[in-house]
């Protein structure tokens, strides 16, 4: 299944055989060329699903755990998570971490039979030196809705926002602006928001406020995260699973 427009497809050569080959400058060039199909504008549709995505991979093994999960918006419960385990062996390189793990992420969503409203990643949007975080990589080869939250931030500088809960400060990169520091918890440190595709910096910001509950991250990537972690362990299968009523957690 071919789920990139054809002239992206030109750019990235699909992922999935390509991405282990590149060099880091070719994939510096990829990163370039996707930022020109990068879609900053307002979200305007009705949100009622959103997906987390996350992956777990070690520094120095080539085995990767990949997963989505979607909840229900904005209640934010668990409905039906997609799960593969793939191979990489694309080098740890700060800023390049898209090409490690898009690969198994397209391979996730490809199997879900009916497609989130949104997904959000753990990872960047745009708040990234190139503009081309995970986030914004995988939205512009999908054509998908998608948003970052990253525990740390990759470029730019930002005011610590204040202490309590949905403070938020600017990240700014040469003089533009790219993310927010968004703190989640009172006393606790801000996660780092910003648009990956097919929205605007304010749906970013709101959309992650919405999915905050009761823990630093927002729920969907944070139950992406737990997700993961049980299939690596084998507690979860592979494949695309529905909720039952009775909720797993």
């Amino acid at each position: 299944m071919n789920i990139m427009p054809a002239e992206i497809t030109q750019i990235a050569h699909t992922p999935e055989s390509n991405y282990d080959q590149l060099t880091i400058t070719d994939a510096t060039k990829i990163q370039q060329d996707l930022k020109k199909y990068l879609k900053l504008s307002p979200y305007r549709k009705v949100i009622t699903t959103i997906a987390g995505a996350d992956i777990s991979l070690s520094l120095y093994s080539d085995t990767v755990y990949a997963g989505m999960v979607i909840l229900s918006f904005p209640d934010l419960q668990p409905i039906a998570y997609s799960l593969v385990k793939s191979h990489t062996v694309f080098p740890y390189v700060p800023g390049y971490l898209a090409f490690r793990e898009i690969p198994s992420l397209l391979k996730v969503y490809e199997q879900i039979p009916i497609k989130p409203d949104v997904i959000m990643f753990d990872g960047n949007g745009i708040l990234h030196a190139r503009r081309m975080g995970i986030a914004s990589h995988f939205g512009v080869l999908t054509g998908t809705a998608t948003m970052g939250c990253a525990k740390k931030k990759l470029a730019g500088q930002y005011e610590e926002p204040g202490n309590q809960r949905n403070d938020f400060s600017l990240v700014t990169d040469r003089r533009e602006i790219v993310g927010y520091a968004l703190r989640t918890k009172n006393d606790v440190k801000p996660v780092f928001i910003s648009p990956g595709n097919k929205m605007s910096m304010q749906d970013s910001l709101e959309i992650a406020i919405k999915c905050v509950g009761k823990h630093r991250l927002p729920e969907p990537t944070r139950r992406a995260h737990e997700f993961v972690n049980l299939f690596r362990t084998g507690e979860l299968k592979e494949g695309y699973h529905e909720v039952n009523e009775l909720r797993l957690f």
